[in-house]
């Protein structure tokens, strides 16, 4: 029986243990917000940038967040689609450069090497350009997409300080409007009020 039962706490100690962080990157989809809880119901505490490095502490499968630390120290929950396994656009594409470039100034010292020996530099150079070319692609709809972000943003903030001036507005003529009322009341009432009749003392 205590063996029973000591195997049980062992593994409800396993279940509850925390997970070890595992290395995580933000996809590459501008920026995500951070929130303080698994939903977007919970507080924004902040954003991370695309491509940015985390930590991956916790998964809520029920709610599809993902709770995270970023290289700031911060932790708190994003989206699990916004959490990729595959590093960074920032990255990869310096990595890819360099490793053009590489491949460029072997390119030049084979030639005058085998012909197939070419042949396969010049296939992997091409592959090489495509991959800058798509990622260069990316990059200019990334770009285009922040502009656009970026314009909403302006345009939210524009409409919540306008709300705040009607409101402003709107309770600055309530207040005008109850004064009014009282100073014209308090004009009417002593005409409203009948006076008394003074008593005749019998001189007449």
């Amino acid at each position: 029986m205590k063996q029973l039962i000591s195997l049980l706490l062992l593994a409800c100690a396993m279940v509850t243990m925390p997970a070890q962080a595992q290395t995580r990157y933000i996809s590459d989809n501008l920026f995500t917000y951070m929130h303080n809880g698994p939903s977007t119901q919970y507080r924004i505490m902040g954003s991370v940038n695309a491509g940015a490095k985390v930590d991956l502490l916790e998964t809520n499968r029920d709610t599809g967040f993902s709770k995270i630390r970023d290289s700031r120290g911060r932790t708190g929950w994003v989206n699990s689609d916004f959490v990729s396994t595959q590093v960074g656009l920032k990255v990869r594409f310096p990595a890819l450069e360099k490793e053009l470039t590489e491949v460029k100034a072997q390119l030049e010292e084979a030639l005058e090497s085998s012909d197939e020996k070419t042949a396969s530099l010049q296939t992997s150079l091409k592959l090489r350009n495509d991959q800058i070319s798509d990622l260069e692609t990316q990059n200019s709809q990334l770009n285009e997409q922040l502009m656009t972000s970026q314009a909403e943003i302006r345009e939210l903030r524009a409409r919540l300080d306008t709300q705040k001036d009607d409101l402003l507005m709107r309770w600055f003529t309530y207040g005008a409007m109850v004064a009014g009322g009282g100073l014209l009341f308090g004009l009417v009432l002593p005409h409203l009020i009948p006076r008394r009749r003074k008593r005749n003392n019998g001189w007449a």
